[in-house]
């Protein structure tokens, strides 16, 4: 057993427990959760003792890393919003973040440059809310600092329409961004107000005009359905507002509210039958209809090409080096960050908190994932995507048979969830287009009973 093995909870679920519920009770609900990542970050609690980041990352194996900064700062808190962010425009406040942000990077370098980075983003929050002079300082960091070679790693940056400027995209161009990403939501001035984002339509198409005219690699444009107020008429004008500036990606995401958000779950509730999953497949059709591919039930794309020669990067996420308050970093046995709060007062603490750091070196709140959440994970990360997943890959990583570790997964056949598939001689087991739909419950169904003790035990602050 690993030293980190050790620190596991005492009384781990066994391999191949059973569901709390059958698949078909699950699916009664389609819209239960968004796990974007496996364990959520409501699972993470104190490391102790802290886990030195030089014996953490000296195990790792993996070929490549994924290089990921996280800018927690925007304009407005949207009223969907959970995510760990701060409104804050104040310039003196960034230059502190950004600050505190190479110093961190300085002192991860030594430990986790010791194999290239494949893909680098920056995420947040909003970067784009930074001036020209702090966003470049972003790149100079990756590149100089954290030993980023920009022409053989896939660079993405996270944007919004009041930011979007000649001055900033001139920027992303010159240090050769490969993906820049929009979030829209909607093009109906009423459905955005109803989520507290104060956007008109004729910012939105300001922005998209100039994002076009820059000629990025891959525009990233998303949307969300099931907004207060919202129709299929509406929704499919959004979309089509959308793919009149053919991005080569969309991601469309339903509406999620928690206690948490300033929309509430009966604010939603009060608008009446819940017609997401009309609206998703109205959508699905339309997509498939213009040429792009899904990927995911959000992710859908067009194939594209890359003029830069991309390392390999593993699906799973390992190797995730997440710099900034907010980014999480992931290990093949340990996933750590800072502490994670949604309300202002905690966000703007915690912040503060990092600001004010000296030394960065330990990871001191996270999770450590035993044996089986490791399987739980690499089941997620594959089975919630159009690449399925390979029962070979799973059982040359773990040295046994997923469908005999979860024998409960032939649920998903039985429901007409999912199928296997036949490649290269390889099978994998890969959800239907149906099944793709309800990725969210299929998700949820799949979380562990520890872990989701661990984020139902979480105390939001």
């Amino acid at each position: 057993m690993s030293e980190y093995a050790e620190r596991t909870t005492a009384g781990a679920t066994q391999s191949g427990s059973d569901p709390a519920a059958s698949l078909r009770d699950v699916l009664t609900f389609p819209y239960r959760s968004y796990l974007y990542s496996y364990p959520h970050k409501t699972a993470y609690r104190e490391l102790n003792p802290p886990i030195p980041l030089q014996s953490l990352w000296d195990k790792e194996d993996t070929e490549t890393y994924f290089l990921y900064m996280h800018i927690p700062f925007c304009a407005a808190r949207c009223g969907f919003c959970n995510l760990f962010t701060l409104p804050d425009k104040r310039q003196d406040s960034h230059e502190q973040y950004v600050d505190a942000l190479e110093r961190q990077a300085k002192q991860w370098a030594p430990v986790t440059s010791r194999r290239p980075y494949s893909r680098f983003a920056i995420g947040g929050g909003t970067p784009t809310l930074l001036n020209e002079t702090q966003l470049s300082r972003l790149f100079d960091i990756a590149e100089h600092t954290m030993g980023l070679d920009t022409s053989q790693a896939s660079i993405s940056v996270e944007t919004s329409p009041d930011t979007v400027t000649d001055g900033k995209l001139s920027i992303l161009k010159e240090r050769r961004v490969d993906r820049v990403s929009m979030g829209i939501q909607s093009f109906i001035e009423a459905e955005a107000s109803a989520i507290y984002r104060p956007q008109k339509p004729q910012e939105v198409e300001r922005a998209l005009e100039k994002l076009v005219r820059y000629d990025f690699p891959l525009l990233n444009l998303d949307l969300i359905y099931g907004l207060p107020g919202q129709t299929e008429a509406t929704w499919i004008y959004s979309l089509e507002r959308v793919l009149a500036y053919d991005p080569g990606e969309v991601f469309i995401y339903p509406l999620y509210t928690r206690e948490n958000t300033i929309v509430k779950p009966e604010d939603i509730q009060r608008q009446g039958p819940d017609i997401r999953m009309q609206l998703y497949q109205a959508a699905r059709e339309l997509l498939k209809s213009k040429g792009y591919t899904q990927y995911s039930m959000r992710r859908f794309a067009k194939e594209q090409s890359s003029a830069k020669a991309l390392l390999p990067y593993s699906c799973q996420e390992e190797g995730m080096v997440g710099l900034g308050c907010g980014a999480r970093s992931y290990t093949s046995e340990v996933h750590y960050a800072s502490k994670y709060g949604v309300t202002y007062k905690t966000t703007q603490s915690i912040i503060a908190d990092y600001v004010g750091t000296e030394r960065y070196d330990v990871a001191d709140y996270g999770i450590v994932l035993s044996r089986e959440e490791q399987k739980r994970r690499f089941i997620l990360k594959a089975l919630l995507h159009r690449e399925g997943l390979m029962l070979s890959a799973y059982q040359e990583r773990f040295g046994t048979d997923v469908m005999s570790d979860y024998p409960w997964l032939n649920e998903l056949l039985v429901e007409e969830m999912a199928c296997f598939d036949v490649e290269e001689n390889e099978r994998v087991l890969r959800l239907t287009e149906n099944g793709l739909g309800y990725s969210d419950a299929i998700g949820d169904w799949l979380i562990s009973a520890d872990i989701r003790e661990q984020m139902e035990g979480f105390v939001f602050s």
